[in-house]
């Protein structure tokens, strides 16, 4: 897909999870760190108004409104001077496009806006080069939904949505290519429940506390440079984790006889290497900048209706 421009203002998808950012074409973890002084070795680090914070070391702790501390703020400068150094901008004037989760949208989108449009323009130092931005407007999207809206007109009988981030899953239900307003779902059992339930209990039966980055790996590639004793464990939890997702799915009336399941976002890696599911009722989108670019082809479809209108 080509960049979206319109009048002059380049539109840009970012995907805020609580594991990583995500963009059309950039991947980071969404940890941000704060000092008063540059540190010394660190990379990724984004100057704005006197500090300095490092960006991708670690992940983002959950926090149930996106907008309650300055790291999304901080993240998305940081996304959008990645997509710029693509194109190699140094200034733009930009529309985003983002997202939050299914069951939060009415109640946060004025507020999540009105954070990211705080300072309409900003002028900030990432990766030691100079950044100016005017963010003209932010349109915000159903999280999960936007990476497969362009493809509702397939989804023939009933399907459901499962977008399973670090933070959350985010369920919604789906009748011939129509969302159902009444039957959507957000619920805390995101990935990072089953990295700390698997921290847990190799330290309980093994005595040993992994890195919590051995942990992701073994997740994301279903082994990892530790010994079977510890990765038995590991496998253990992260079937049991698969167990307790499909629960859930069934609770909001999955049947893989009558349900189409599409499973996007990190917990997909998951599914793919430790859960039981039936493979001709479950579609893995394995792209994690899926829901990044539909926010972006959203606001393209929005803009074209209202060019014909």
């Amino acid at each position: 897909m080509k960049d979206l421009i319109f009048d002059g203002k380049l539109v840009i998808g970012i995907d805020h999870g609580y594991g990583n950012m995500k963009t059309r074409n950039e991947v980071f973890k969404s940890g941000v760190k704060a000092y008063d002084e540059e540190p010394a070795i660190a990379t990724n680090v984004l100057q704005l108004d006197g500090m300095y914070y490092v960006i991708g070391e670690s992940h983002k702790v959950f926090i149930a409104n996106k907008d309650g501390d300055n790291d999304y703020y901080i993240l998305t400068l940081a996304a959008v001077a990645k997509e710029l150094e693509l194109r190699g901008l140094r200034s733009a004037d930009v529309i985003l496009a983002v997202g939050l989760p299914l069951h939060w949208m009415t109640k946060q989108k004025d507020s999540f806006r009105d954070y990211l449009m705080k300072r309409k323009e900003v002028s900030y130092r990432f990766c030691g080069k100079y950044y100016h931005i005017r963010i003209c407007d932010v349109a915000i999207y159903p999280q999960g939904y936007a990476a497969v809206a362009a493809s509702l007109q397939d989804y023939k009988g009933v399907h459901m949505l499962a977008d399973i981030g670090n933070g959350t899953m985010n369920t919604l239900m789906i009748t011939n290519g129509r969302p159902l307003s009444d039957k959507k779902f957000t619920d805390k059992i995101g990935v990072h429940e089953c990295v700390k339930r698997i921290m847990n209990e190799v330290q309980a039966e093994c005595g040993k506390i992994p890195d919590e980055s051995v942990i992701e790996d073994f997740l994301i590639y279903g082994t990892a440079e530790v010994s079977e004793r510890i990765q038995t464990v590991m496998r253990r939890e992260a079937v049991r984790y698969t167990e307790m997702i499909f629960d859930k799915l069934s609770e909001y009336e999955y049947d893989s006889e009558l349900v189409k399941l599409h499973i996007i976002g990190g917990g997909g890696c998951l599914i793919r290497n430790f859960g039981k599911y039936d493979a001709s009722s479950v579609e893995i989108i394995e792209d994690i900048c899926a829901t990044a670019k539909g926010y972006e082809e959203l606001y393209n479809a929005q803009h074209q209706l209202r060019k014909g209108a």
